[in-house]
């Protein structure tokens, strides 16, 4: 951390004070006690004062004095600190690597060092860094679990070391270009959009290939970039992202049509991409019978099988459909009429891509409707569209379906389709979409 305060290092109320004063030597033979390592050390910061002028000047006099004190790990931390408030950032980068030669096992030092010398270093410095983050990376990869907190999941620990993979891989993939090795930096580049896909190695990517004058693949990358940009993983907005997009476009087709088409297929590739891949459920299903889902609340199974000879009402819906919502309150309200019977079931089926947002939208919403993720079904159902209303008769086939919903006729239009599957009169009009 470079904004810690110098104090940290050594709180000053922790050092020895000045002893009392010795009883006086006879005249005739005077006796001066030297001040012992410490004690000069507090006297260097002392007589700084606020001037982080003073304390470098103060501070690389007593590392002169005293070349091997055990302070040197605190003492070159304040120096970096200080130069770099001085705007001396040669000096910084000096004892930052100090620092990393004292001590090579502080990761946290050599991380340190590679940013200092990624933004302040020249091309001598630049290959060091390359070596520096060679070095971190290999360490990352062969960090054993007993390194784990026990506070911290499995799970959240390898996410944490991909992460880390991705981001020094991105930082080396820079300093590579820094060394005009385009070659490599590519290499890294495309190794840390692997790991994490994120805007800032599609876009180093897209420029790459800009430079090489390949405009389809540059095209490809900044759309990438466009789809997944944000203010939180270091590339460039959406605005500048624009531009350079449209640019190429231009340039390898003359005009900007067809632009926008492209940018949305992009869009739906990359943040699948990105988004984290939910295990397939229930792969062999070719009946809804076939199909065991599982409750939002607590993840327990509900097998349709056990549902043979019932009427099933199913809603199918996401967490971002608007008309989702709107939707929900006329289930509601057409299910509490058949609170009494046993033999027709409602079910709200989930198809969110990130699941961790359901419960606590169930929970802000009230939904009352038992919700169960989709597990598949909306793939053997060909669900496309949101909010999707089906009803399934005792024999498990469509009796009804809605894609989308009229709010004004849906509770009149579903309650009077449950009526005729329960009572056996189904018109075969009910089982297709609507429009």
């Amino acid at each position: 951390m470079l904004c810690v305060s110098f104090a940290l290092f050594f709180p000053l109320g922790a050092l020895p004070q000045s002893p009392p004063a010795a009883t006086p030597a006879p005249v005739d033979k005077p006796s001066v006690k030297e001040p012992t390592e410490r004690q000069q050390l507090q006297k260097a910061i002392e007589d700084a004062a606020n001037d982080r002028a003073a304390l470098v000047k103060n501070l690389e006099a007593f590392l002169k004095k005293f070349p091997e004190t055990a302070e040197r790990p605190q003492i070159y931390r304040a120096l970096i600190e200080s130069s770099l408030q001085l705007r001396d950032f040669s000096r910084a980068v000096d004892y930052s690597e100090r620092l990393v030669s004292l001590k090579p096992e502080d990761i946290s030092n050599t991380v340190l060092s590679i940013q200092l010398l990624n933004r302040y270093g020249d091309a001598a410095g630049y290959r060091r860094a390359v070596f520096y983050c060679s070095r971190v990376l290999e360490y990352v990869d062969q960090s054993p679990q007993k390194e784990k907190s026990p506070r911290v999941s499995l799970e959240d620990w390898e996410a944490s070391k991909k992460k880390d993979k991705s981001s020094l891989l991105l930082v080396r993939g820079d300093l590579y270009q820094k060394l005009n090795d385009p070659a490599n930096a590519k290499k890294d580049f495309a190794a840390s959009y692997a790991l994490i896909p994120s805007s800032a190695a599609a876009e180093r990517l897209g420029t790459l290939a800009e430079l090489n004058k390949d405009p389809n693949a540059a095209i490809e990358q900044y759309a990438r970039a466009f789809a997944l940009a944000d203010s939180t993983n270091g590339g460039s907005s959406r605005v500048e992202l624009r531009k350079k997009i449209g640019n190429v476009w231009r340039l390898a087709h003359g005009t900007e049509d067809g632009l926008g088409d492209y940018l949305l297929r992009a869009f739906d590739a990359s943040t699948l991409a990105a988004s984290p891949a939910k295990p397939a459920r229930n792969p062999d299903g070719k009946e809804p019978y076939d199909f065991v889902l599982r409750k939002v609340a607590d993840g327990s199974s509900v097998r349709l099988a056990d549902a043979k000879g019932k009427v099933l009402v199913l809603s199918f819906w996401a967490t971002w459909c608007g008309p989702c919502r709107q939707l929900e309150p006329l289930l509601e309200r057409v299910a509490a009429r058949y609170a009494g019977k046993p033999d027709v079931l409602f079910y709200a089926l989930n198809c969110d891509d990130d699941e961790s947002l359901v419960r606590p939208f169930l929970a802000q919403e009230k939904v009352k409707t038992p919700a169960l993720f989709a597990d598949g079904m909306d793939r053997l159902l060909r669900v496309n569209s949101f909010p999707t209303t089906v009803i399934l008769d005792r024999a498990g086939k469509i009796a009804f379906r809605e894609d989308g919903f009229d709010p004004d006729g849906f509770e009149k239009s579903l309650a009077d389709a449950i009526e005729r599957t329960t009572s056996g009169a189904i018109s075969n009009t009910d089982a297709g979409p609507k429009p």
